[in-house]
């Protein structure tokens, strides 16, 4: 077979390929959008999402916020792992450097106290999901490597970790976390 008539294949073959991962995406946006909305209301959008690279900045004054700063990492998880996308959980590259009060809730010894946020963590963790602690904030609290789960990996420094990655290309999210004011109800 002649090099001209091999790449007439290989770029027929990359176009049927393409083709049909065009259809695939178009069917799973069909899936979705199954109760669209009259013209008075709000369209549906099926975004195009590719690849997931993020690194997540988790500081707060409160340990407990890890809670709520979880929550963050599922509301860019689920939709991805769930129809029209359902990719799998190795489609993501998610990091999340934990250098403030919450890094307590990774210490083995407070697992009574933080056991909730400890198994979401170790949940996260299992779909591929890594946890840094800056060792800076870790010494400050008097902690070493041993006093923290297996599913932790231990940073130099935190600013120097989130910096690495977002040069690597990575999305940089920090997740706000305030004191809810008002109930859903109250502001509806």
């Amino acid at each position: 077979m002649s090099i001209k008539l091999f790449s007439f294949f290989v770029l027929f073959s990359f176009c049927l390929v393409t083709q049909a991962a065009t259809e695939n995406q178009k069917t799973k946006t069909a899936k979705y959008n199954l109760d669209e909305t009259d013209e008075n209301g709000a369209t549906i959008v099926d975004t195009p999402y590719t690849e997931q690279k993020v690194v997540f900045d988790f500081y707060y004054d409160n340990p407990v916020k890890i809670n709520s700063a979880l929550y963050w990492v599922r509301s860019l998880m689920m939709p991805l792992l769930e129809t029209p996308y359902d990719y799998p959980p190795d489609f993501l590259s998610l990091k999340i450097v934990i250098h403030g009060t919450e890094l307590v809730s990774l210490a083995k010894k407070n697992y009574n106290k933080y056991h909730d946020a400890v198994e979401r963590m170790r949940y996260y963790a299992d779909l591929g999901v890594e946890f840094r602690v800056c060792n800076l904030a870790a010494k400050e609290y008097g902690y070493t490597p041993k006093d923290f789960y297996n599913f932790v990996q231990v940073v130099p420094s935190a600013i120097t970790e989130i910096a690495h990655w977002q040069l690597k290309g990575y999305a940089l999210i920090t997740p706000q976390v305030l004191d809810k004011k008002f109930s859903i109800e109250e502001i509806r």
